[in-house]
This record gives structure tokens, sequence and C-alpha cells, in this order.
């Protein structure tokens, strides 16, 4: 007989802390053109020339792109999907015998073993004709059972899974649950050694398709016991498994065709051999999963980049005010010239971070953060301009323009669904500090113990004179560098093109400052540095411009030795870097100038009742009940509302 699962376990910040890192990758193995920036370096041998993708993969890449533009074209009714709330059963079907179940899955089990480049290529056009639908594939490959099975999986269970996968099944990841998000030391669903398998007890919340799936990967937290390490485990769960209920569709604000749900395990049999890795591997694994998962999200705001930057041209070009387009009044004009901007630098971080990962010689788990981070903001930011162009038609639905005559444009709708971004596989907030964790990474290696409360006199002393040798050597590189000298990165400034080479000298400087900056913070704050988390924020952001900036120049010079197109990519690049500078150097100032002090004496009054007062004249239109849903282990007392794909 099992036993009983037990209730959620109660951690403290510092335990919580240690489980997170824990799961970190501890190593670098292969160099990473984000840490060397975070350091100080602008390590421009690793990026540039660009990397491109095998003949063989772009002709392969390309043919499935024209396959899935005509699927997207002809089958898929995106105003229909955002009326009914759902994903028609057929246009899933079809999606299935297209194959894009299986982009990212080796031919060898059935799947079109595409390329990162061009299944970012793939999501952001199908995202384009419905973001829900970008989302569903997006979940089921990058985060869900295929990709945990290719890094970590045996061969087994790939045999067994994978085929499933690339064509029929429809996979998703399960970690959140109701009262833990981005602190999985919480994880209270249990999976309970019994005999060859393991039985799991609890809930998930958020489960994007899970409404829908066929496979589950589940983070399940294993007690330990003779024979057992215990710890936060991962399985692949049969969705159809008796003790599994689907107890809720959820509804959000955007992304109305998503398949999210709320999933109870009660007394849920569970095969030891479809365990994912060993007992306390399932956060390592979601993290690595991540690393490079993440780049799915940012390869839909570029589709959604690319589709504002078109409504705001066609739209600017024949809505006149005072007698000329709007678009050549500037205060219309910019709000242009940031979206196409922007639109080019999200599509050189992704694509350059994507072929990076193709080729495995980096590490790009921070270029991949940064890439889901920058993307998922500046998205929300071209979407809500684009809003503002268009005016009052811009809030206005899709389907009341279409009802009074006009062409119905769903700029409202893109403001909606990207929002989601910003929260999705990683908070802002929480990519914030997990990019400032391994941005100083370097520093904590040498100097970690110094301002390690727990560690004894002799150790903070040895940490101290690896500390000394580190910053005798690392310190003075700081100083000088090529961006000081006026012809470097020449190869950037060809005649007759925008001079790009004084962005990247721009950079590299940025770069030395950001790493003085870093090493000023640590010096005085040490141990309480973990703490300022809005000026760890500030300096991720500005390491997130100057990775754009580089990408951005990479990429147009990429254009303008292979395509027609390099003398306006460069000017691209250009105002972008421009625009990109400004905001480094607001973001810089606001280190150590800002109200982070007085903004937390704001906090501590709001949460003890001083500001009360200024809540007063309102209606709360809110319903009754608890801010976090009950999640006490158990049977199911709702219907089931998993609904398979027919």
């Amino acid at each position: 007989m099992s036993a009983q699962p037990t209730q959620q376990p109660k951690v403290s910040e510092r335990e919580a802390r240690q489980v997170a890192e824990a799961a970190r990758e501890q190593d670098w193995r292969k160099p990473s053109f984000a840490k060397e920036l975070f350091l100080g370096r602008l390590r421009m041998d690793l990026i540039h020339p660009h990397p491109m993708p095998p003949p063989q993969d772009a002709a392969r890449g390309e043919a499935f792109l024209a396959k899935l533009r005509d699927f997207c074209e002809t089958k898929i009714d995106g105003a229909r999907i955002e009326r009914d709330a759902k994903i028609p059963d057929e246009v899933i079907n079809g999606l299935k015998e297209l194959g894009a179940l299986g982009m990212k899955i080796d031919i060898k089990y059935g799947g079109l073993g595409l390329t990162q480049v061009y299944y970012n290529k793939a999501l952001a056009l199908v995202g384009s004709a419905n973001p829900a639908i970008g989302a569903l594939l997006s979940a089921h490959q990058s985060i869900g059972v295929p990709q945990p099975l290719k890094l970590f999986g045996t061969q087994e269970q790939k045999d067994t899974f994978l085929p499933r996968l690339a064509r029929t099944d429809i996979s998703a990841f399960l970690l959140t649950e109701p009262d833990v998000g981005s602190d999985p030391a919480r994880l209270a669903t249990t999976a309970v050694p019994d005999g060859d398998s393991y039985v799991m007890d609890g809930v998930k919340l958020w489960t994007t398709n899970g409404v829908v799936a066929d496979l589950l990967v589940v983070m399940a937290r294993v007690p330990k016991s003779e024979g057992h390490k215990g710890g936060i485990t991962a399985f692949v769960v049969e969705a159809d498994s008796p003790g599994i209920t689907v107890e809720n569709r959820n509804a959000f604000m955007g992304l109305r065709g998503l398949e999210n749900g709320v999933t109870r395990f009660h007394q849920v049999r569970v095969p030891a051999a479809n365990r994912i890795g060993p007992e306390g591997a399932g956060l390592k694994i979601a993290l690595t999963t991540l690393n490079t998962g993440r780049l799915s999200l940012p390869a839909m705001c570029v589709g959604a980049g690319k589709w504002c930057l078109k409504i705001a041209r066609e739209w600017s070009s024949v809505r006149e005010q005072w007698g000329k387009p709007v678009a050549y009044h500037e205060a219309v004009g910019s709000k242009i010239s940031f979206i196409a901007a922007t639109t080019f630098a999200l599509e050189a971080v992704l694509d350059l971070s994507s072929q990076m990962a193709d080729e495995d010689r980096n590490d790009i788990r921070i270029e991949a953060a940064l890439a889901k981070l920058y993307g998922s903001e500046m998205a929300c930011l071209m979407a809500d301009e684009l809003v503002q162009i268009r005016g009052g038609r811009g809030f206005e639905t899709a389907d009341s323009l279409a009802a009074r005559g006009e062409r119905a444009v769903p700029a409202e709708q893109i403001l909606r669904d990207l929002r989601i971004n910003r929260i999705f596989e990683g908070s802002t907030e929480i990519m914030h500090l997990l990019i400032a964790r391994e941005a100083v990474d370097a520093h904590l290696k040498v100097a970690g113990d110094i301002i390690d409360p727990d560690k004894p006199l002799s150790a903070k002393a040895k940490a101290g004179a690896n500390a000394a040798g580190f910053y005798a050597k690392w310190l003075p590189k700081l100083v000088t560098g090529p961006g000081q000298l006026p012809h470097s990165y020449a190869e950037f400034h060809p005649p007759g093109h925008p001079d790009l080479s004084v962005h990247l000298r721009y950079a590299e400087r940025t770069a030395r400052k950001l790493a003085r900056s870093t090493f000023y913070a640590m010096s005085r704050w040490q141990g309480r540095m973990e703490t300022k988390q809005g000026f760890l924020g500030r300096i991720v952001d500005i390491g997130a411009e100057l990775f754009a900036i580089s990408a951005a120049c990479v990429r147009a010079e990429l254009l303008r030795t292979t395509t027609d197109h390099g003398r306006e990519a460069y000017q691209l690049a250009d105002v972008f870097c421009r625009q990109s500078r400004i905001r480094t150097e607001e973001l810089f100032n606001r280190l150590w100038t800002n109200t982070d002090d007085l903004d937390n004496k704001v906090v501590k009054g709001v949460l003890s009742g001083t500001y009360t007062w200024l809540e007063q004249g309102i209606i709360d239109p809110s319903g009754e009940g608890p801010w976090i849903a009950e999640a006490t282990p158990g049977p199911s007392e709702r219907e089931n509302v998993h609904r398979p794909i027919r």
C-alpha cells in the first residue's frame, strides 16, 4: 500500500534559494557571448561572421514553411478561434498531418527534424495566423514531453514516445501549482514509490495544452526513503490514466484559444520506466529544457512585430490628418520607426541565438533568456504603439470594425495576446534574477564564500586570496579596450552605408562600464546584493540592449553580403542602435539615481495599512473567495473536462 501524500512543504527563503541553485547548470563548458558581455568583454569572434545553417537544413526548412504558409492561409480562421475561444479539431488534425507536432523531433522518430532557426520561423508564421496555435505547438515541443526526452530520456523512452509525439499525441508541461510559481522548493505534488511504479497525488495549475493533451511531463516530489534519493523528479504520464481529472479550462484576457487548465492527480499510478532521469533531477531537467525552449516565445514576438509593422505602414499611409498621411506627422512617424527598428533587432537576436543553439558550439543559456526577456517586453511596446497609431480603431475589436464596414484589424487582440509573454516561461522579474545570477557567476565563484554568512573564517580567507588574484587580472582589462580606438570594427562601415562600427565601439566601452558597475555594487552591498532586485534588473536590461545592438549590427552585415537589402538593413540597424543607446544611458543613470529605498518604505506602509485611506471612495467589483484556491490532495469532485482531439 502506498504512503499517504505529504502536505505542501514549508521552506525558508534560504532553503528555497538552495533548491534553485542546485538546479542550475553549474559549469560553463562552452563559451558564451552574453556571459562575456557581462564580464566586460565584447567577444565579436563568437557571433561574427554570423553563423549560417547548412544548405540541406535550409532547404528542408523552407519547404516546410511553404506548406505551412498555405495551410495557414487556407485552413486557419483566426477570427473564428477568437470568437469560439477554441482551436477547431480539424485545424489541429491538419497540423498533425502536416507534421507540425514533430518539427523539432528527429526524422528517425517520424519528426521533421527542423533546426531551431526554422522551428522558430514556423512558430512566427503560425502564430501570426493565431497566437493560440503558436502557443499550442510551442508548449508541445519546446517545454512539453519531446524536449526533456531528447535531452535526458532513455533510448527506450524515446522509441516509445517520440513517434507518437511527432504525429498524433499532444503533450503538456506541468510544474506550476496553485500556491507554487517560481519557487519550486514548495512543490506539493508527490510521487510515492510503490513497487515498480510511483503513486502521484497533487494539483497542477495553468497546464498549457493540459485540456487536450495525450501525454504529460509532470514535476512531482519523491519522498526520501530507503533506496530512494527523493527530490523533485520528472515523469511522463499518460493523460488518460485513472485518477487524472482536468477540473477546469481556464480563460484569459488573451490567447482565447489556449487549452489551459487545472489538473488533479489522485492516486495516479505511473510506471517507474516513465521517470525521466534520476530522482531529484526534475528541476535541472526543467531548467535545461527551458534554455533553448525559451526561444519559441520571442519567435512569436518577432512575428507579432512584423504584423504590427505591416498594419502601421498600410494604415498610416491612407489615414490623413491636416492634409497629409499621419505617418508623416513626427508624433506618429517616431512610433513607426520604433516598430520597424525594433522588429529588425528582435529578429536579429532570435536568429543569432537560434543559429548558435543549432551549432551547439556556444552555451546560450543567457542568450536565450535575454531573447525571451527582451522580446516579450519590446513586443508589448510595439503592439501598444500600434493601438495608439490606430487610435479609436485600435481599441475597437475586429468584429466590430467589420460590422460597420471597415477592415477587421485585430490590433487590440494582439496587445491582449502578447501580454502573457511577460509572464509565460519565467516572468520579467524572474528572468531579471535568473540572468543576473548567471551574470555574476564568475564573481561568486571566486568571492562567494566571502559574503556567505555560513562559511567559516578559513573559507573566507581562502576566497579572499582567490578573489585578489582574479580581480588583479580582471579589473585592469576594464579600463581600456577596442571601443576607444577610432578604427575598431571597421568592417561594419562599408562605403555608402551608415556607420555601425561606432555602435560596436559603444557596446564594447559600455560592456566594460557595465562590468565595473557590477563589481562596484558587489563591493558595496556584498551579501545584500541579491536583495537589490531593482539594481540587478537594470544591469540585465543594459546587457540585453548591448546584446541587441551587437546582434543587429551582425545581422545587417550578413544581409549586406548575402541579400539585396543590405543598405536598408544597415539603416534599420543604425536607427535601432541609436534608440537603444538612449535607453541604455537612461538605465545607467537609474543604477544609482532611483527611488528603490523609498519604494521599499512605501511598500511596508501599504502592507501595514498605513495608506488604506487612499483606497476609500471606490467599489471593489471582485467576487468572493480565497486569493489562492485550495489544492489539498484527494479525489476530484468535479467533472473531467479533458477533451481529446478527434
